[in-house]
C-alpha cells in the first residue's frame, strides 16, 4: 500500500514562492509517474504538473509554465513542486498523486483517473 503525504502549503503574497513536498511510503519513485493536481473552491480538480521518473520527462499546464518546477530526491523518496511568482489564481488545495508506471513516455496532461494513490492535500493561499 502506498501512502502519500503532501506538505509545504501556506499563505503567501502574490509574487512569493512556496515549495510543496510529496513523500511516499511503500513506493519507490522510479516505478511511478507523479502528478500534482489542485482544486479551488467550487471548481474541478485540475492537473498542474507531472513527472515520469523513468526518463525525467515533465509536464506543466500553460498557466504555471515558467513559474513552477519539479524536482526529486530519490534518496528521500520525495518529489518537490517549486512554485514561484505565485498569483491569486493559484490559490487551491494541492494534491500529489502516484500512478504505477515504469517506462518511457510523456505524462501530461495528468488526468485524475490515471492515478491510484493520493495524498490528503495541502492548502495554498495567495493574497493579492
Amino acid at each position: 500500500q502506498v501512502h502519500v503525504v503532501e506538505s509545504g502549503g501556506g499563505l503567501v503574497q502574490a509574487g512569493g514562492s512556496l515549495r510543496l513536498s510529496c513523500v511516499a511510503s511503500g513506493a519507490t519513485l522510479d516505478t511511478y509517474v507523479i502528478g500534482w493536481f489542485r482544486q479551488a473552491p467550487g471548481q474541478e480538480r485540475e492537473g498542474v504538473s507531472c513527472i515520469n521518473h523513468y526518463d525525467g520527462r515533465a509536464y506543466f499546464r500553460d498557466s504555471v509554465k515558467d513559474r513552477f518546477t519539479i524536482s526529486r530526491d530519490m534518496t528521500k523518496n520525495t518529489v518537490y513542486l517549486q512554485m514561484n511568482n505565485l498569483k491569486p489564481e493559484d490559490t487551491a488545495v494541492y494534491y500529489c498523486a502516484f500512478q504505477p508506471y515504469k517506462g518511457p513516455g510523456y505524462c501530461g496532461p495528468p488526468l485524475r483517473y490515471q492515478y491510484d494513490y493520493w495524498g490528503q492535500g495541502t492548502q495554498v493561499t495567495v493574497s493579492s
